[in-house]
């Protein structure tokens, strides 16, 4: 069954455009969220199920990546899990073989050979996987004409962890050192701006040099993993399991949820269930989401 194709977000000149690798329950509430309460989320249930998370207790994730078109360049922001890769502690990632992000990046109106840069707000492996491809047993540079964008101190943690233990970091080995030996990485600080419209916010704490995107002088965010899901607009502090350091991360999120607080700016989440893209507003001394429909 075909995708139907996200309609994209226009911003003057500027067009975002979600891509869709995956959407399913994936892991146990009680796994990735381990600080919420079934007594915090009891008075958000009625709009939290069944879409965000299943009456069974698990959280909704869509797996996607935005690409920016601008007048000057075509950016990816992030390249989920990918294909033919080993992550055997991940079995609904493991060694998938799908073209439905292939299939629905030209759904889209893009081709591999159109991409300018990568930007990779972290590198966990949901969020690096499509950097390659199998090609002839080698993995390669999915996009060939990209840039990577890499932020330098996140580069630095993950291979410096990858080259004591290579074993337990996969995706290291397949989806970002391939890419350092084709030439084609640029280490950049989590503030770095690609032009006028494209400016990158850090937001350190779910990773060590985590960083968000902003697209068209406030028009958008596109959030990386600042944010999984929309109880932590009610719950900001509230960090997930994998966290480099949830009380850091939980003031990056609130400081982003703030920023975009009662104003136009739409924010566009890796893993809010569809449609993914929404504005923030108050409620009480937190927040909520509304989504774009």
């Amino acid at each position: 069954m075909h995708d139907a194709t996200p309609a994209p977000i226009v911003l003057g000149d500027i067009t975002i455009h979600r891509i869709v690798e995956q959407e399913a329950p994936l892991f146990e509430v009680a796994q990735f969220f381990p600080a919420l309460t079934a007594e915090m989320y009891a008075p958000h249930r009625h709009w939290m199920e069944p879409r965000h998370f299943t009456p069974d207790g698990r959280v909704v994730l869509c797996i996607q990546s935005y690409v920016v078109k601008t007048r000057s360049h075509t950016i990816m922001v992030d390249t989920c899990v990918g294909n033919h890769k080993e992550r055997v502690n991940r079995p609904f990632w493991h060694r998938l073989d799908s073209d439905r992000y292939e299939r629905n990046l030209a759904a889209a109106g893009f081709a591999v050979g159109d991409i300018d840069y990568v930007m990779c707000t972290h590198l966990h492996g949901d969020h690096v996987g499509w950097n390659t491809r199998l090609e002839d047993g080698r993995w390669v540079p999915t996009f060939p004409r990209a840039k990577y964008l890499f932020a330098g101190a996140e580069l630095a943690h993950w291979t410096g962890k990858h080259a004591a233990d290579p074993a337990a970091l996969p995706w290291i080995t397949d989806s970002v050192l391939p890419i350092i030996a084709a030439n084609r990485a640029e280490v950049i600080t989590s503030d770095h701006r690609l032009g006028d419209h494209v400016g990158l916010i850090p937001t350190p704490g779910h990773s060590i040099d985590h960083f968000s995107v902003e697209v068209g002088q406030g028009g958008a965010i596109i959030t990386g993993d600042a944010i999984h899901s929309p109880i932590q607009t009610r719950y900001p502090d509230i960090g997930m399991f994998s966290d480099f350091n949830a009380k850091q991360g939980a003031e990056s999120r609130r400081k982003l949820l703030e920023r975009c607080c009662d104003t136009p700016t739409l924010l566009c989440t890796a893993h809010f269930a569809q449609p993914s893209v929404g504005t923030i507003v108050r409620a009480g001394d937190a927040f909520a989401f509304q989504e774009r429909v």
